[in-house]
């Protein structure tokens, strides 16, 4: 993969790259797990990162300024990926329409 100007772009693709490559080496390495590690690391780097700033008045914190507050952060972050993921819909969906 190409390095890039873009952080996000950078780690996103690391991560897919990360997941494959593990995938690739392991025959036996379920990919549910391997994406649930990822997913895990993810979100602990993620959790890290915002830590709020020691004054308690910063609007930039005041989102993330609970424990709460920033897993709502997360949960709207996570919804927001989802959906954009071109992985979003399946064709063996449940509620896809066959005709």
């Amino acid at each position: 993969m190409q390095e890039s100007d873009n952080p996000f772009s950078e780690a996103f693709g690391k991560a897919v790259d990360l997941g494959n490559r593990i995938a690739d080496t392991d025959d036996k390495a379920d990919i549910w797990d391997i994406a649930d590690g990822l997913l895990a690391g993810a979100v602990q780097y993620w959790l890290y990162s915002r830590q709020p700033c020691s004054d308690p008045e910063c609007e930039e914190c005041q989102p993330i300024s609970t424990a709460e507050g920033r897993i709502e952060e997360l949960r709207k972050l996570m919804r927001q990926f989802a959906e954009e993921s071109e992985y979003f819909h399946s064709p063996t969906d449940r509620n896809v329409g066959r005709a």
